[in-house]
């Protein structure tokens, strides 16, 4: 399995970076895991929209699907148009960004596969089995499993002790990190700090942890130390170029 991180920006895209991306393959499989501001150019750097695969959106904040309008025109509006991407998610968690264009302009480009948190998926090669974790809409973390390497991602939550479930052995847990070390009052419970991550990831007895949704401007460096204060394994910081190969 493999992971390549297309953007790991929380909020809005710094320069030359990206909102939540990210391109996981096995296979010869190409699922694309949230599709956040400024993604589409990231990918297109990599493959053509036609040899993605598979979409699964972990909920519908802008910063993590407002790019799948603009991927969704890239493979509606050509002369030989793919077939209909499978894009999964949550029930009406795409309905707006899915009404930007005219009615129908973009149905044939997509088919929508809309999920209740805690179902399990089969998407490709992977095993997907989902979690409501909490945020201030609804919102999906995944297990993905193919042969016999795990990653887990947590789309945006506050701390929980599903986080720890969702990625209980995981090779990698991909986990939101917002805030350095406190989530200022109005959003605890909805979002998570760096050394939230950390705490989360050795309780899950994870072997790797990618910090990711940091706010522009957050200092990397600050940000793996507070997880480090928690967690004793390797800690990366999620920025777009970045490749975990999990073999």
């Amino acid at each position: 399995m493999r992971l390549t991180v297309l953007g790991g920006c929380g909020v809005w895209p710094e320069a030359g970076q990206a909102c939540s991306g990210y391109l996981v393959e096995h296979d010869g499989f190409r699922l694309l895991v949230d599709v956040g501001y400024a993604i589409l150019p990231q990918l297109l750097q990599r493959l053509s929209v036609d040899e993605l695969d598979a979409v699964f959106v972990s909920h519908g904040h802008p910063d993590h699907c407002a790019d799948l309008n603009p991927l969704l025109r890239a493979r509606a509006l050509r002369d030989d148009p793919p077939a209909p991407l499978p894009v999964y998610t949550l029930a009406g968690a795409l309905d707006a960004v899915l009404a930007l264009d005219r009615p129908g302009m973009l149905d044939a480009a997509y088919a929508l596969h809309e999920f209740t948190a805690g179902d399990r998926l089969d998407i490709g090669p992977f095993r997907a089995d989902t979690r409501s974790l909490p945020h201030w809409v609804p919102n999906a973390g995944v297990r993905l499993a193919a042969g016999d390497r795990v990653l887990a991602y947590t789309g945006d939550t506050g701390p929980s002790p599903d986080v720890v479930e969702l990625a209980r052995g995981a090779d990698l847990l991909v986990a939101e990190a917002t805030y350095v070390h406190e989530v200022p009052a109005d959003s605890k419970g909805y979002q998570s700090s760096a050394r939230d991550a950390g705490r989360q990831a050795a309780a899950a007895g994870a072997t790797r942890l990618l910090l990711t949704h940091l706010r522009p401007g957050t200092e990397h460096a600050a940000a793996r130390a507070a997880a480090g204060a928690e967690y004793g394994g390797e800690i990366a910081v999620a920025t777009a170029g970045l490749v975990v190969d999990l073999p």
